[in-house]
Order: structure tokens, then sequence, then C-alpha cells
């Protein structure tokens, strides 16, 4: 799978909380929601930026488990559901990629609204709210998934060859 993706854009802190309070000022005029689904862990994040901008306290999550690193598991773990098909609800997640795990919500909930920060093509259809499309080849970074390093000037580098 690692393969499939060509390019990584890597998103900062401060780029998902700029984000998730636009996805927010997006959602403002179709609410108000009875609360927030959020898919771990994924959708944890954005999930808790857009609880205190549009003063959600009621928080649920659908835990599930498809991705591993650059490696989509072949089989998807459903850890935690949810009761009740979502009406009034807003599903929140990180992205929708192949749309596998969006697909496996979105029969669990069919009635929440569903938001996400990114989007790639193939999932794209499955949620009704987003930022920003991505293509699908490829891989978003998010801060959890990396840390900051120190990194030595260029001309340290090649005076070390």
């Amino acid at each position: 799978m690692a393969d499939n993706y060509k390019k990584t854009f890597l998103i900062s802190w401060d780029k998902l909380h700029r984000d998730s309070r636009e996805l927010s000022r997006r959602l403002l005029k179709l609410g108000p929601f009875k609360g927030i689904i959020a898919v771990t862990r994924g959708g944890l994040v954005p999930a808790a930026i857009l609880a205190r901008e549009l003063d959600i306290r009621h928080i649920d999550t659908i835990c599930i488990s498809t991705y591993d690193w650059k490696i989509q598991e072949k089989k998807t773990t459903v850890l935690k559901g949810i009761e009740g098909d979502g009406e009034g609800w807003l599903l929140v997640d990180d992205l929708v990629d192949t749309g596998k795990t969006a697909k496996i919500v979105r029969e669990m909930v069919p009635k929440a609204h569903f938001a996400t920060l990114y989007a790639k093509p193939e999932g794209r259809p499955l949620v009704e709210t987003f930022i920003s499309e991505v293509s699908q080849d490829t891989w978003i970074l998010f801060p959890w998934d990396s840390e900051t390093q120190f990194v030595q000037p260029i001309v340290k580098s090649v005076q070390g060859e």
C-alpha cells in the first residue's frame, strides 16, 4: 500500500487548528447539533476543537481501526459502536481516504452529518462537509504522527561528505 503514496502533505498543529476552526464556521449554519461523534483516533483532535467552537458538550466516539502507518489493514475492526442512527449528530473524522472507514461509520449512523478536515477523491462522496481535497496519492502526515526536530544546515551536511 505504501507504494500508492507518491507525495506527503505535512499538517502542522497550527494548520490543523486553523482548518478545524474553518470547519466549525461552515458547520455553524448547519446546526445546532445534539453532539459530536468522533471517529477514533484521527477524529478526536478535530472533534475537540469543533466542540469548543460550536459550544457542544456531548461527545461520543466510534472506535474503529483500519490503518497502520501507510499500510491499510486487510481487516477493519470496530472496537466500539454507538446506539441510534445519528440523527441530529455531527460525525467527525480527520480525513476520508479510500472511503473504507467512512462506509462503515456511515452504515452505523446514516443520519449524522459527516464532516472531515481533508477528503480524497475516492472517499469524497461519503462526506457532506470538508475543508480541503487532497489527491489520492498523497499521504497526509498529521502532527500526532510526527515530531519536530533539529536538522543540520545544508552547508554542515555537505561539509560532512
